[in-house]
């Protein structure tokens, strides 16, 4: 029952918009939101994406796939996040510069298709962490109507399950960069073998994973099941050779396992 309020709520939000450009990423939540909005408004509801080199390609094309396949219009957008001193640089709160660029950016294409309002798929648990982004949200006039729900990440899984959205029990996904030590240049170099190093990990048979990178050493990060299956002689010879292929000279795995923001104990 609460779960159906949740939902009632979601769509009430999205009923009251003349027309909504949904941040879509092709991840779990804002695939559901993009979902929900077309349901609720049709036509008026479209996605747009931000193409940044931030993102692995594969998820791009997912993207197109999607909206492809649900027939929503689906706006592209070239942001040169690195050409953001503040976003290379890498400091605690990079994140609010690169939201702030994108989303500048989603809502100028945006505007040029006749709509104003842009939403972005941030959910109650998003609250948890340290997220610097979100201010950069809220001062442009962002809105997030999940969170406004007060959906949790498990209520938009069981929702998009519902639905029958393919994303349901999709792994959680999150931009390369939140992968590099702060303070470490962010280049399009390291970011390219965060990705080459995580797709291998994939074509394992890896679900969650991530590599963190401080200077030339990256570090594994599984669910704690998977950890002995990296462990295995011919696994990890298989990680390790590739990963120093993409010029890390050292390797390790976590033993914490994989947990979101890792990377934000300051």
């Amino acid at each position: 029952m609460e779960l159906f309020e949740k939902k009632r709520k979601l769509e009430n939000l999205l009923s009251g918009l003349d027309g909504v450009a949904v941040a879509f990423s092709a991840g779990v939540d804002s695939t559901f939101l993009l979902k929900a909005a077309h349901d609720v408004l049709g036509d008026k509801a479209v996605a747009v994406t931000a193409v940044t080199g931030s993102f692995p390609k594969k998820e791009m094309e997912t993207a197109k796939a999607f909206c492809a396949g649900e027939n929503i219009p689906l706006i592209t957008a070239e942001v040169d996040i690195f050409s953001l001193e503040d976003f290379c640089e890498n400091p605690v709160d990079r994140c609010y510069f690169c939201k702030k660029a994108i989303f500048s950016r989603l809502i100028n294409v945006a505007a040029e298709q006749g709509v104003t309002k842009i939403a972005e798929g941030s959910n109650v648990d998003d609250m948890k962490d340290y997220r610097p982004g979100m201010r950069a949200i809220a001062e442009l006039g962002v809105i997030s109507p999940l969170r406004e729900a007060g959906l949790t990440k498990n209520d938009v899984r069981a929702l998009s399950k519902e639905l029958g959205l393919s994303t349901w029990d999709k792994p959680s996904f999150a931009c390369l960069a939140t992968r590099i030590a702060y303070g470490e240049r962010i280049t399009p170099e390291k970011l390219r073998m965060i990705e080459q190093a995580e797709s291998k990990l994939a074509g394992l048979g890896f679900r969650q994973y991530r590599v963190r990178v401080s200077g030339d050493s990256a570090r594994i990060e599984l669910l704690p099941e998977d950890i002995g299956k990296i462990a295995e002689p011919a696994v990890r010879r298989s990680v390790t050779s590739f990963f120093h292929s993409l010029g890390f000279m050292r390797v390790s795995v976590d033993l914490d396992g994989y947990r979101t923001g890792s990377m934000n104990v300051f």
